[in-house]
């Protein structure tokens, strides 16, 4: 085929009156190159943006300003314009502190309540994992934070935005090898953050806490809550213990693992045998919450367990009276006392929770028991810990994790909203 001259000089004038500024200029470049003027990155950048115009047939793009900083500006490269799936996983994005192993002559930090983890699982009787478990749900609250929190749409309060300062501790060091000595490195871990200062002293008196730190722990089978109450006792002294699971956890040290050694006489059933055998609960005040598990003796676990001084509410009785009046019946037992709530995962259903070492039929749906952490407001908690998040047993959904997360949500709630 045959072109006219007149085409091709038609063509020329044509090309050569198209713009040279590529898409990549136009919209990229003072980003990209680092040779534009300084002024022109400091001032206003055009960026299209789509709206649906009902007057031009549909969706229509249009050019918007865009404000953006110079290069050496860094205003917006702050944690707090991090996306929520980004970041070190502090508990939903708190500032992480060295609270523990601390030089003598090191200035001591100062905060109200502290997140810190206990990753154990070498007292458990079923499936192993929790020691994962710390990890786990941290992951399970990046979606939570400043900006986000379960309380914040339920209640209209934020716990990571009050008068309270929370930081997340880190782990604690516990050997994988020696209970003894991990459940010991613990307890002292939890003395150290105890041996600090509270950052709203004026509000801890007025809470009747004291000016210590709270802890909340990330459990860790749940062996772990025994270091926990002995320094809560330390500071507090007894303790109004409400414990929610499916199992007693005070089983006869000689029944469960103790009639093997010795050495195995404190795990994750018996822990709460040993805290009463210790004076750490405060006796009348004790109570089990969501209890279904068989026993392993009926008659004398039963037994076994008025000995150790907890009153009982299972999970079926969230069916027979409601939450409300379980929460009552919670409230009504704990009275003034200073609380310690321990929260085993497998309270919530399998179904709901499934990332557990020992998953008992017949458990809480989430929002139960969420609804039912509400209706503790006005206890006084000074500590909790949420355990026996085995991850490797959850969905690829985390399910379990962003459940025990929420829980701990709550128990910040609990603490700070007074």
């Amino acid at each position: 085929m045959k072109l006219s001259s007149a085409f091709l000089i038609s063509f020329y004038y044509t090309v050569s009156a198209l713009p040279t500024e590529t898409f990549m200029d136009r919209y990229f470049g003072p980003l990209l190159n680092s040779n534009n003027n300084q002024a022109q990155i400091q001032g206003h950048l055009q960026h299209p943006f789509a709206r649906y115009d009902p007057d031009n047939d549909g969706v229509q793009f249009h050019d918007a300003q865009v404000n953006i900083p110079s290069p050496d500006y860094v205003s917006d490269l702050g944690p707090d314009n991090m996306p929520e799936f980004a970041g070190v996983d502090g508990f939903a994005h708190l500032p992480i502190y060295q609270c523990f192993g601390l030089d003598p002559d090191a200035i001591k930090p100062s905060f109200d309540v502290a997140i810190v983890g206990a990753p154990f699982d070498t007292g458990v009787s079923y499936r192993g994992g929790a020691r994962f478990g710390p990890k786990g749900i941290r992951s399970g609250s990046r979606r939570m934070g400043k900006f986000g929190s379960y309380s914040a749409f339920h209640n209209g309060f934020n716990p990571y935005d009050d008068w309270a300062k929370v930081v997340d501790c880190g782990d604690a060091p516990m050997t994988p090898f020696d209970n003894r000595i991990a459940l010991n490195q613990l307890y002292r871990a939890h003395r150290a953050i105890h041996n600090l200062t509270v950052t709203n002293t004026s509000k801890a008196k007025e809470l009747n806490t004291t000016t210590a730190p709270r802890i909340i722990t990330l459990g860790g089978d749940h062996t772990i809550t025994f270091s926990a109450l002995r320094s809560a006792y330390e500071i507090h002294g007894p303790l109004a213990v409400v414990h929610f699971d499916s199992h007693i956890d005070t089983w006869d040290p000689q029944v469960l693992g103790g009639n093997i050694s010795t050495y195995a006489h404190l795990n994750h059933g018996t822990f709460l045998h040993f805290a009463h055998e210790k004076g750490y609960l405060l006796d009348g005040h004790n109570i089990h919450v969501g209890l279904r598990a068989p026993y392993i003796r009926r008659k004398k676990d039963v037994e076994h367990d008025k000995e150790c001084g907890f009153a009982k509410l299972s999970a079926r009785d969230i069916d027979r009276i409601g939450v409300a009046a379980m929460a009552r019946k919670i409230k009504e037992h704990v009275g003034d006392a200073k609380v310690y709530i321990t929260f085993d995962i497998d309270v919530i259903d399998p179904a709901y929770a499934p990332g557990t070492g020992t998953t008992e039929p017949g458990g809480f749906s989430t929002r139960e028991i969420l609804t039912l952490l509400d209706e503790l407001q006005g206890i006084n908690l000074i500590g909790a810990d949420v355990v026996e998040v085995a991850p490797a047993f959850d969905t690829n959904g985390d399910i379990t994790v962003t459940a025990a997360a929420q829980v701990i949500d709550s128990f910040l709630q609990l603490m700070i909203m007074n």
